[in-house]
């Protein structure tokens, strides 16, 4: 009996001292996959297509949803930080990929900090503006410093986004000096692994050959008239980024880091997270309408089936999960809606501004008023607001009541208002402008440099979800926000 109640106590201590043991089910290596782009419909269009891969296999063995962002979307990098952190931007921070500076006036990366450099790219960059905690983090808090957590894109922001402030490093793809570049935030700087590639001259090689179909053009669904006659063919290098030959070293560098990091090989559970891409360099939105773009989607399925059988015989089948997930990009095209009778209509900022600041000057002086446009914001001279003593509150509400007469505002508030208004998610109040507005339907906000738009993102897009486990797990039974990723992969373990 004695004997019985020490070994109860010392299973006990184990258990206090070692938590983050694995059970002999446990995925040792969770993967995690966030593709640009992919959205339910082109997944079960493409489905009958697939005899082997990835996508098919997920598409015939894993959990599967679709999750909702409850947030606005408008292509950028706001969605990677909505999965990562299981919070909307009115907590994460990132409402847009960049934002603007009121004390200089510019508009900057949102992830740009002056106190980190690049590596491999001139680039500033950080996690340190994120505002509050994602995957990584939380991972590394339940599984100690032992576990090995990586990040691997090809934009430098997405990257940064997943790899959080808690991973052991990331890279992405700098397209310019085909070279995996990074920020020396983390500790460890550019990985072993993406090192070796960059010296092995692998980049510049896949990125000269040329991509063109794959198959037969009459076998794809949604070829262009200019692609039955002429087919498609790029050399990757020109836009690499764009091409199936981006997504393909991205797995290379995966496997890559596996290999060089032992990851899933010992008892403490790692996490590795990918960024692939969908959008062709003429995808005209995230709706399949080229080849191209169905293309992407088959290299997709090849690369996913590699990963899967390279983890297979590393660590085990039963040894790893793998989660896939996409995020809107382009919503539709110009073309989709001229086909319903419905013209895309350009909402210009910087114009709304210049006008702003004529009708302050008209009641308030010859004065800089507007600090500048940006997004859905005007933002006010503060500083000459208070110098003049007058109330920023009275003004705020005098321009809303402008901004409200354009063309194309749905409805416009004082800052103050937005936070607790329908739009409170996507407010972040320590980058917000002083002026609220939300487009109507079918409009697109563009700038003077920008007025390229040619695809309106809907108004509360969605995305699949799949989650490959070779072992049982419980999975939710509900439909699932965007929100909800974070909590899937952290307790799904």
């Amino acid at each position: 009996m004695r004997s019985t109640h020490l070994l109860a106590t010392l299973i006990a201590l184990v258990l206090v001292f070692f938590p983050v043991s694995l059970s002999a089910t446990q995925p040792r290596l969770t993967v995690v996959v966030v593709v640009d782009g992919m959205t339910q419909d082109n997944l079960t269009k493409l489905r009958p297509y697939w005899s082997a891969g990835g996508l098919r296999t997920m598409s015939e063995e894993a959990f599967q949803t679709t999750i909702a962002f409850p947030h606005i979307v408008n292509g950028g990098q706001e969605t990677t930080a909505t999965l990562m952190t299981g919070t909307t931007p009115s907590r994460h921070g990132m409402m847009s990929d960049q934002s603007f500076n009121r004390t200089y006036r510019t508009i900057n990366y949102t992830l740009f900090d002056d106190q980190s450099s690049g590596i491999g790219t001139s680039l500033q960059l950080s996690p340190r503006a994120i505002a509050t905690s994602t995957i990584t983090d939380e991972w590394r808090i339940q599984q100690g410093t032992q576990a090995k957590i990586y990040a691997i894109g090809l934009q430098p922001q997405a990257t940064i986004l997943m790899a959080g402030h808690a991973a052991n490093a990331c890279c992405w793809l700098d397209a310019n000096n085909l070279k995996w570049a990074t920020t020396s935030f983390y500790s460890e700087g550019l990985p072993a692994a993406a090192d070796a590639m960059n010296m092995s001259g692998r980049i510049s090689t896949l990125s000269e050959k040329t991509w063109a179909p794959r198959l037969d053009i009459s076998m794809y669904t949604s070829p262009t008239k200019d692609e039955r006659r002429r087919l498609f063919s790029y050399i990757p290098k020109k836009d690499l980024l764009h091409t199936p030959a981006a997504n393909t070293l991205v797995i290379e560098m995966a496997l890559g880091m596996q290999q060089t990091e032992k990851l899933g090989e010992d008892n403490i559970p790692d996490l590795l997270l990918l960024q692939l891409t969908t959008i062709s360099p003429k995808a005209p939105s995230d709706a399949i309408a080229t080849a191209e773009q169905e293309d992407m989607y088959l290299g997709i399925n090849q690369d996913l089936g590699f990963l899967m059988e390279q983890l297979n015989h590393r660590i085990g089948k039963t040894n790893y999960q793998l989660l896939v997930v996409g995020r809107p990009m382009k919503g539709y095209s110009a073309q989709a809606y001229d086909m319903a009778g419905i013209a895309i209509q350009h909402f210009n900022i910087d114009r709304a501004a210049a006008l702003t600041s004529t009708y302050l000057m008209a009641i308030y002086g010859h004065e800089r008023w507007v600090d500048g446009g940006y997004g859905p914001f005007i933002y006010l001279n503060r500083t000459l607001i208070e110098q003049k003593r007058l109330s920023l509150e009275t003004i705020q509400r005098q321009v809303a009541n402008f901004i409200m007469d354009f063309e194309g505002v749905q409805v416009a508030y004082p800052i103050h208002e937005a936070i607790r208004s329908e739009y409170s998610h996507s407010v972040y109040r320590k980058q917000a402008g002083d002026v609220f507005f939300q487009l109507q339907d079918h409009w697109v906000l563009d700038t003077n440099e920008n007025t390229q738009y040619d695809h309106v993102i809907q108004s509360a897009p969605t995305a699949p979800l799949l989650l490959w486990s070779a072992t049982l797990r419980t999975f939710p039974e509900k439909e699932l926000d965007a929100t909800d990723v974070k909590s899937l992969i952290i307790n799904n373990k």
